[in-house]
């Protein structure tokens, strides 16, 4: 269906506007429309219907010339035409210099003939060249488009509505932007990214997009009561038809299962109240293989950031912001701006202890280094046959900005999940307090105010104690 007509119809409300529909799923793609000719476009493993029943499909080797994507194939036949042209141009002259000279020759004219022969070959040569190299960057970008070379048609014109079914080349992702105000205010903005690279064009009045797949098969469940009952022993042959009952349902074939199954009640369609289901009107999707990106909405949410950082797993701090999601998060990967700078053109979010963290950028202005103590400054002793092993590590805190800078550091000490081995933190030593805490499973949490170019050191020393004959490590 061409660009121009429908693009026409839609302006001027016309019935064709109003009947034309895309429904676009995780697995496939439905595309409903009136079309003025039998052409569907230049792509595969697609289905067309009319009034429920399937048409045939098959190549066309001429398609209207009005459609975009038969311009593009004209075009390239054309070229293909110049440059088979020029090659004959160029195997005609080869034959001509090959010709018996005759016998008496003005050596001027031959001279001429022979130089004029020449610079055509050398200008044909060229050109054919040229026609070489402008035929693969426009195959190129027509395959980017289209998944086919031939354009397919129905064998039959449909007077009504034709269903097309797309199995490939139409997707949709959903992607999140977040401009962040002082830290204390987010304001997120949804977008749709649309792309069709399916070979037809498309241009609907409703499309809905849906993150599910159109083909689900529920297996129904049915209660079964828990019986039990006086052990008796299976024999072996037993055993095995009861294995290949099971191997034989579970191969059955898919319409053999549903018949046994049953009727099963049909999904039904919900409107667009849904985060993971999408509504756009007046819709132009050219197969051109190029996302396009659609807003869907924007909304604002207070925020709450801060600086952590995990050394015992990676030294190099980060900020994480949270906040409550007016509307549901169904894709993790976000643009993070600040006023008009981006911060991260990739940043990661989930949710989390019933709030959404998002892990906004890397703090570079706070270094943190992580050390074991030095062996000979660990003490083990044994009393009363229990190896009491003091052990630790220190970190080294410091703040490159000139500003001051709070940071939450997650650390950890060694735990235990038997009785026979003991873990406990003995201290969290510095020149200044530390506010922290000790949680479950070994998590220490540092709530440390670092100033402007400070530095600041802090030992975190543990005991491990067990049965002198039991070997540990950690």
């Amino acid at each position: 269906m061409s660009l121009s007509k429908p693009l026409l119809f839609l302006l001027l409300g016309s019935e064709l506007s109003l009947s034309s529909s895309l429904s676009v799923y995780q697995d496939r793609t439905f595309y409903t429309y009136i079309s003025e000719n039998n052409f569907i476009g230049f792509s595969q493993n697609v289905t067309a219907k009319c009034k429920g029943n399937t048409m045939a499909l098959t190549q066309m080797l001429l398609c209207p010339a009005e459609e975009r994507l038969c311009k593009l194939a004209n075009d390239l036949k054309s070229l293909d035409e110049k440059k088979v042209l020029a090659m004959a141009n160029i195997k005609a002259l080869n034959q001509l210099m090959a010709l018996p000279k005759p016998t008496v020759l003005d050596a001027n004219t031959w001279i001429k003939s022979a130089r004029l022969t020449a610079e055509e070959q050398s200008r044909l040569h060229k050109v054919s060249k040229e026609l070489k190299n402008e035929i693969t960057l426009k195959m190129n970008d027509f395959r980017k488009q289209a998944p086919s070379n031939y354009a397919l048609k129905t064998n039959i014109q449909c007077e009504n509505e034709i269903e097309v079914g797309i199995s490939s080349g139409v997707y949709f992702t959903t992607q999140y932007e977040a401009n962040i105000v002082d830290n204390k205010e987010i304001e997120v903005t949804q977008y749709l990214s649309l792309t069709n690279s399916s070979g037809i064009d498309i241009v609907a009045q409703n499309a809905s997009f849906y993150y599910r797949s159109a083909n689900q098969y529920v297996n129904p469940v049915y209660f079964n009561p828990w019986i039990v009952s006086t052990y008796v022993p299976r024999s072996k042959s037993m055993m095995r038809k009861t294995m290949m009952k099971k191997a034989t349902t579970m191969h059955m074939p898919r319409a053999e299962a549903e018949a046994m199954a049953g009727d099963i009640a049909p999904i039904s369609k919900v409107s667009y109240e849904d985060a993971r289901e999408y509504k756009i009107t007046n819709l132009t999707l050219p197969s051109t293989g190029v996302p396009m990106n659609v807003k869907i909405h924007s909304w604002k949410s207070t925020l709450d950031c801060e600086i952590r950082a995990y050394p015992y797993a990676k030294t190099s701090a980060f900020e994480v912001c949270s906040f409550t999601p007016k509307y549901q998060i169904d894709s993790h990967r976000w643009k993070i701006k600040s006023s008009d700078i981006v911060l991260n053109e990739d940043a990661v979010g989930e949710y989390k202890n019933k709030t959404y963290k998002l892990y906004t950028k890397v703090e570079r202005d706070i270094q943190i280094q992580r050390k074991a103590m030095v062996k000979k400054e660990r003490e083990t002793g044994i009393f009363g046959g229990t190896v009491r092993k003091k052990d630790g590590f220190s970190l080294e805190i410091t703040n490159k900005s000139d500003k001051s800078k709070i940071i939450t550091l997650v650390e950890r000490i060694p735990t235990s999940t038997t009785e026979e081995i003991k873990s406990k933190l003995l201290s969290v030593k510095s020149q200044k307090k530390v506010n922290y805490k000790m949680l479950k499973e070994g998590q220490i949490e540092m709530h440390i105010n670092l100033a402007a170019f400070e530095n600041r050191k802090i030992d975190v020393l543990f005991e491990i104690s067990y049965d002198k004959d039991l070997k540990v490590s950690y």
